[in-house]
Protein backbone atom coordinates (compact mmCIF):
# COMPACT_ATOMS: atom_id res chain seq x y z
CA UNK A 1 0.00 0.00 0.00
CA UNK A 2 1.20 3.47 -0.90
CA UNK A 3 0.32 6.66 0.95
CA UNK A 4 -0.91 9.24 -1.53
CA UNK A 5 -1.79 12.84 -0.56
CA UNK A 6 -4.30 15.13 -2.23
CA UNK A 7 -4.29 18.93 -1.78
CA UNK A 8 -7.99 19.64 -1.42
CA UNK A 9 -10.31 22.20 0.11
CA UNK A 10 -13.31 19.87 0.42
CA UNK A 11 -12.10 16.27 0.03
CA UNK A 12 -13.72 15.81 -3.37
CA UNK A 13 -11.34 17.60 -5.76
CA UNK A 14 -7.65 18.51 -6.02
CA UNK A 15 -7.94 22.28 -6.03
CA UNK A 16 -5.14 23.66 -3.88
CA UNK A 17 -1.71 25.16 -4.46
CA UNK A 18 0.87 23.32 -2.35
CA UNK A 19 2.18 26.40 -0.55
CA UNK A 20 -1.26 27.69 0.44
CA UNK A 21 -2.98 24.36 1.07
CA UNK A 22 -4.63 23.96 4.47
CA UNK A 23 -5.90 20.41 3.95
CA UNK A 24 -4.28 17.23 2.70
CA UNK A 25 -6.33 14.05 2.47
CA UNK A 26 -4.05 11.02 2.73
CA UNK A 27 -5.16 7.70 1.28
CA UNK A 28 -3.65 4.25 1.37
CA UNK A 29 -3.75 2.91 -2.17
CA UNK A 30 -2.91 -0.51 -3.55
CA UNK A 31 -3.91 -2.79 -6.43
CA UNK A 32 -6.93 -4.01 -4.43
CA UNK A 33 -8.38 -0.56 -3.65
CA UNK A 34 -7.99 2.55 -1.56
CA UNK A 35 -9.23 4.06 1.67
CA UNK A 36 -8.96 7.42 3.39
CA UNK A 37 -6.32 7.14 6.06
CA UNK A 38 -6.68 10.67 7.47
CA UNK A 39 -7.35 14.31 6.77
CA UNK A 40 -4.49 16.59 7.79
CA UNK A 41 -5.52 20.17 8.55
CA UNK A 42 -2.94 22.95 8.71
CA UNK A 43 -2.82 26.51 9.95
CA UNK A 44 -2.88 29.38 7.48
CA UNK A 45 0.38 29.59 5.54
CA UNK A 46 3.14 31.80 6.91
CA UNK A 47 4.31 34.81 4.94
CA UNK A 48 7.83 33.40 5.22
CA UNK A 49 8.45 31.27 2.12
CA UNK A 50 10.67 28.69 3.87
CA UNK A 51 8.29 28.25 6.81
CA UNK A 52 5.36 27.90 4.43
CA UNK A 53 7.06 25.18 2.40
CA UNK A 54 8.42 23.33 5.43
CA UNK A 55 5.05 23.25 7.21
CA UNK A 56 3.32 21.83 4.14
CA UNK A 57 6.12 19.35 3.49
CA UNK A 58 5.99 18.12 7.10
CA UNK A 59 2.30 17.29 6.60
CA UNK A 60 3.01 14.89 3.71
CA UNK A 61 6.50 13.62 4.45
CA UNK A 62 5.30 10.01 4.85
CA UNK A 63 3.55 10.01 1.45
CA UNK A 64 5.13 8.82 -1.78
CA UNK A 65 2.87 10.76 -4.16
CA UNK A 66 1.46 14.27 -3.75
CA UNK A 67 -1.36 15.48 -6.00
CA UNK A 68 -1.63 19.28 -6.21
CA UNK A 69 -3.26 21.85 -8.47
CA UNK A 70 -0.07 23.92 -8.51
CA UNK A 71 3.36 24.12 -6.90
CA UNK A 72 6.26 26.54 -7.12
CA UNK A 73 9.72 25.54 -8.29
CA UNK A 74 11.42 25.80 -4.89
CA UNK A 75 8.68 23.79 -3.21
CA UNK A 76 8.71 21.16 -5.97
CA UNK A 77 12.47 20.72 -5.54
CA UNK A 78 12.03 20.22 -1.78
CA UNK A 79 9.19 17.75 -2.31
CA UNK A 80 11.30 15.71 -4.74
CA UNK A 81 14.30 15.87 -2.39
CA UNK A 82 12.04 14.39 0.33
CA UNK A 83 11.41 11.45 -2.06
CA UNK A 84 7.81 12.44 -2.71
CA UNK A 85 6.64 12.44 -6.32
CA UNK A 86 4.61 15.63 -7.01
CA UNK A 87 1.80 15.21 -9.53
CA UNK A 88 0.31 18.44 -10.83
CA UNK A 89 -3.28 17.90 -11.98
CA UNK A 90 -5.88 20.26 -13.43
CA UNK A 91 -7.61 22.27 -10.72
CA UNK A 92 -10.88 20.57 -9.86
CA UNK A 93 -9.77 17.03 -10.77
CA UNK A 94 -11.85 14.53 -8.83
CA UNK A 95 -10.03 12.75 -5.99
CA UNK A 96 -12.21 9.69 -6.60
CA UNK A 97 -11.25 9.60 -10.30
CA UNK A 98 -7.56 9.86 -9.42
CA UNK A 99 -7.89 7.07 -6.85
CA UNK A 100 -9.60 4.84 -9.42
CA UNK A 101 -6.74 5.47 -11.85
CA UNK A 102 -4.06 4.78 -9.21
CA UNK A 103 -5.70 1.50 -8.20
CA UNK A 104 -6.03 0.38 -11.84
CA UNK A 105 -2.45 1.40 -12.58
CA UNK A 106 -1.09 -0.47 -9.56
CA UNK A 107 -3.11 -3.55 -10.51
CA UNK A 108 -1.77 -3.43 -14.08
CA UNK A 109 1.54 -2.27 -15.46
CA UNK A 110 2.66 0.94 -13.72
CA UNK A 111 4.54 3.53 -15.81
CA UNK A 112 8.32 3.83 -15.30
CA UNK A 113 8.09 6.70 -12.78
CA UNK A 114 5.67 4.72 -10.59
CA UNK A 115 7.74 1.52 -10.88
CA UNK A 116 10.68 3.59 -9.60
CA UNK A 117 8.57 4.75 -6.62
CA UNK A 118 7.51 1.17 -5.90
CA UNK A 119 11.05 -0.15 -6.23
CA UNK A 120 12.33 2.49 -3.81
CA UNK A 121 9.81 1.20 -1.25
CA UNK A 122 10.96 -2.43 -1.53
CA UNK A 123 13.28 -3.69 1.19
CA UNK A 124 16.86 -3.37 -0.01
CA UNK A 125 19.40 -6.21 0.34
CA UNK A 126 21.43 -5.94 3.50
CA UNK A 127 24.71 -4.09 3.12
CA UNK A 128 26.22 -6.72 5.39
CA UNK A 129 26.44 -9.31 2.58
CA UNK A 130 28.26 -6.79 0.38
CA UNK A 131 30.61 -5.99 3.26
CA UNK A 132 31.37 -9.68 3.75
CA UNK A 133 32.11 -10.06 0.05
CA UNK A 134 34.57 -7.16 0.15
CA UNK A 135 36.17 -8.58 3.31
CA UNK A 136 36.50 -11.98 1.62
CA UNK A 137 38.11 -10.39 -1.44
CA UNK A 138 40.56 -8.47 0.75
CA UNK A 139 41.47 -11.67 2.58
CA UNK A 140 41.89 -13.50 -0.71
CA UNK A 141 38.85 -15.70 -0.07
CA UNK A 142 36.84 -14.44 -3.03
CA UNK A 143 33.86 -16.66 -3.66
Amino acid sequence: MLKIAFATSDGTAVDQHFGWCRRFDVYEVGPEGSHLLETRLLEAASDDEQDKIESRLAAVTDCVILNIADIGGTAAAKVVKAKIHPVKVAKGTSVEDLLTRYVATLAGTPPPWLRKVLKAREPQPAAQSWTRSVAAVLKGDAA
